[in-house]
């Protein structure tokens, strides 16, 4: 049957439980606060592998058409030691393009596998023009010693993935064997000790058009695990279902006597349980990191963390889950099903057989041996620790993860996940008992793109991320980004504290009495107590009647910037970046102050203190808010000064007045809508704002037109005595002449045109004091 549509609308509607909270801080590409190192050639191009030596002095980049040897032994500079040019000749390019593929994508020479064979040698295999090669390099000299055809063992396509592990000499690939890309296979090659090379069986299906994403060997019982996405043909459904799953085989397995020869008899496969109850899966795996034990413990705890997607999601989500490598084990000894052949159909078993899923069955019967060819999927599946997934997020799609133990001051060692989106962001997340948190997100790249090769260095504390354009150190942490106490603490960086001697944001280095945390709460107040500096006052002087800009930058995403003012009639308007303006009088001069709130902390961010220039003697004015319709009249008040006004309009600025404490004119109308700025925090914005600036009582004394006007009023009224009499002459004129001429009418009289003198006044602007609005 097809796969029910109920299906998809329940996973529209069901909300993903423990979603991400929003980075707390952003930085944008090539910030100043947050630096990173980066590394870029003439000629380097899509970095698809990297590999870090033993020491983490030296980085072994595979890249488009050459291989390279960088020096990161530098925590400020990475050096070019040597390059290794390995590409196709333009006769094994032409015959790709010849094939069908696209010359500038398909027929270079794009790196799959880096990886050391020995102490003295590198071994890599890469696409070379759909003509898979392999190489052995020489570390010492950095050459090719050697090179061979790869095919079965390295992908055709470079946009194929594959999963590798060298043990002991002897390689472990899973890959797609063929031109077209259609044949899986998991094979050992290069085996040692005069044991035959071995491979899947090939007469029956046992993957199902897998994507690998990643290996791992378990050194202590010698089996090795492949990390793929598949096709389920266990379900019944006529629309593929996609499956993650863990392969298993044995390291030393030699196949079989008369059957399964030169076959592995101990491959099975388990499905790979990413969910909260009682919702559809993360069923397509993009990514696994193994973590291994701390020094000294039992492999068993050995961790896989494992990025997932779904296929029924309609936008960027993704999640990752933690699986215990004792709880694979577990399930690979359980119950499996059968495959029955003549109805391609799947059966539970009604036994268990112990041999299923077990090393050593060279020398089995054939019975047990034509049992394990046809039962290799177990019946359970392997479910994450804690039972559903410890981070979800609906709005990024997560393709890389590489996961690191931090040690706090406390000595609680926390999980710190540094996880790649494909937007070109670095998301620092640290799993705290309350759920996880995002300490940051980074800009790596500015072009989008698909991550295919990340490293991490815990030594050094550098994560190495390739890039089409070359390769970028990202330092874990860089603690000097907190400036303040409360700052360092409210970031719950388990590689951040606050030095109580130093009073400075420094890294932590195990367990310091000195050194003071706050990861489980946010009770900044009392641990910062003593340590909390004053901010210095900025003194802003400007004139009467001028526009003031105070700015203020967000501490973090997750902050609330609100402005206290000692006055009681606030009147100014927030901007959508959190900076304050206003006109400068009487009444808005004094002492401002921007604090950030954050998880019930408040601090001051920045204060200004705003004088008056005094270098004007103007009349204290009022200044009204006027309607669309409205003009702007002298108010008559008991002060015999003359008032002007004077419509005062502002653009762009954003605020929820009412939200941050402060108030406009009570007939504003204020929209508020959520915007994110430039610095990544979210702000509030409204419309255009008309305010009103009352009369300070202490408003200087200023330059009067009395004067002036007075001598104006004189001059009007002499124009009116002058127009009055020439009225009354031009009257007994005309009446005059009428009496002489009597064949004029008195209507054509009335229509000659008689010269009449008009006083000009001077217009109302040129009689208003000069108003100056400075953006």
């Amino acid at each position: 049957m097809a796969l029910p549509a109920v299906l998809l609308l329940l996973h529209l509607l069901l909300s993903s439980e423990g979603s991400l909270s929003p980075p707390r801080i952003s930085f944008p590409l090539n910030s100043t606060d947050r630096p990173l190192l980066h590394f870029g050639h003439g000629d380097l191009h899509n970095t698809t592998a990297l590999l870090l030596s033993r020491d983490s002095s030296t980085l072994y980049v595979g890249a488009q058409n050459a291989i390279l040897s960088l020096d990161v032994n530098q925590s400020d500079v990475i050096r070019l030691n040597k390059k290794v040019q390995w590409s196709p000749s333009d006769k094994e390019t032409k015959e790709c393009r010849g094939k069908g593929k696209d010359l500038m994508n398909e027929c270079p020479n794009f790196i799959h596998v880096l990886q050391p064979l020995n102490s003295t040698h590198l071994y890599t295999c890469g696409s070379y023009a759909y003509s898979p090669q392999e190489a052995y390099i020489d570390t010492q000299s950095f050459s090719i010693v050697k090179t061979d055809s790869a095919k079965g063992r390295c992908p055709f396509s470079p946009f194929e993935r594959s999963a590798v592990v060298i043990a002991d000499g002897e390689l472990f690939t899973a890959t797609k064997t063929d031109f077209r890309g259609i044949k899986p296979q998991i094979l050992r090659y290069f085996s040692k000790d005069s044991r035959p090379d071995v491979s899947l069986e090939t007469s029956i299906r046992l993957l199902e058009e897998p994507t690998f994403v990643s290996s791992s060997l378990d050194p202590a019982e010698g089996k090795l695990y492949f990390f793929f996405s598949e096709v389920g043909k266990e379900f019944s459904y006529v629309d593929d279902l996609k499956t993650a799953r863990v392969a298993q085989v044995c390291k030393d397995d030699v196949g079989g006597v008369r059957t399964l020869q030169k076959k592995w008899t101990s491959f099975t496969k388990a499905t790979l349980l990413c969910q909260f109850e009682k919702q559809l899966p993360f069923n397509i795996l993009q990514d696994v990191f193994t973590l291994p034990p701390p020094e000294g413990d039992d492999t068993a705890d050995t961790l896989f963390y494992g990025v997932f997607t779904t296929q029924w999601s309609r936008g960027p989500e993704s999640a990752v889950c933690v699986f215990r490598l004792e709880d694979i084990k577990a399930v690979f000894k359980g119950s499996y099903r059968t495959f029955v052949t003549l109805t391609h159909q799947w059966s539970t078993q009604q036994e268990t057989h112990s041999y299923l899923g077990t090393c050593g069955l060279g020398n089995s019967t054939d019975a047990v041996l034509g049992e394990v060819k046809k039962s290799f999927l177990t019946t359970n599946a392997v479910t994450p620790v804690g039972k559903g997934p410890v981070v979800v997020s609906s709005e990024q799609q997560y393709s890389r993860v590489a996961v690191m133990r931090a040690r706090a001051a406390s000595d609680t060692q926390y999980t710190i996940l540094f996880l790649i989106t494909e937007s070109g962001f670095l998301h620092k997340v640290v799993l705290l008992d309350q759920g996880p948190w995002v300490i940051e997100e980074i800009q790596v790249f500015a072009q989008p793109q698909r991550v295919q090769s990340m490293v991490l260095s815990t030594s050094k504390g550098v994560l190495y991320v390739g890039t089409s354009e070359g390769v970028t150190a990202v330092p874990v942490a860089n603690c000097s980004t907190y400036t303040t106490c409360s700052q360092c603490l409210l970031a719950r960086d388990p590689l951040c504290g606050w030095s109580r001697t130093s009073r400075a944001c420094t890294r932590v280095h195990g367990s310091h009495e000195d050194m003071v945390q706050n990861l489980e709460d946010s009770n900044a107040e009392d641990k910062c107590e003593g340590q909390t500096k004053a901010e210095a006052i900025t003194v802003v002087h400007a004139h009467v009647n001028e526009v003031v800009t105070l700015s203020c930058l967000t501490p973090s995403n997750l902050a609330t910037l609100t402005w206290a003012f000692s006055q009681s009639e606030k009147l100014f308007i927030q901007s959508d970046d959190g900076s304050l303006r206003f006109i400068a009088t009487g009444n808005t001069s004094g002492v401002y102050r921007c604090e950030a709130e954050e998880a019930g902390y408040k601090q001051v961010v920045k204060s200004y203190d705003v004088q008056l220039i005094r270098s004007r003697n103007l009349t204290p004015r009022t200044y009204e808010s006027a309607g669309p319709d409205e003009t702007y009249e002298s108010i008559v008040t008991e002060d015999p000064t003359m008032f002007l006004t004077q419509p005062v309009h502002t653009n762009d600025y954003t605020t929820d007045d009412r939200k941050n404490g402060f108030t406009t004119s009570p007939t504003d109308k204020v929209t508020s809508k959520e915007h994110r700025g430039t610095n990544g925090n979210l702000q509030s914005r409204s419309s255009d704002t008309q305010y009103r600036v009352k009369p300070d009582d202490v408003t200087p004394k200023e330059k009067s037109y009395y004067s002036e006007l007075v001598g104006v009023s004189l001059m009007l009224a002499l124009c009116i005595c002058i127009m009055i009499l020439g009225s009354l002459h031009m009257w007994q004129k005309r009446k005059v002449s009428l009496g002489k001429d009597p064949l004029v009418t008195p209507e054509e009289g009335s229509s000659i045109n008689r010269p009449v003198e008009i006083c000009s006044l001077s217009s109302r602007a040129e009689l208003e004091p000069e108003l100056r609005v400075v953006e």
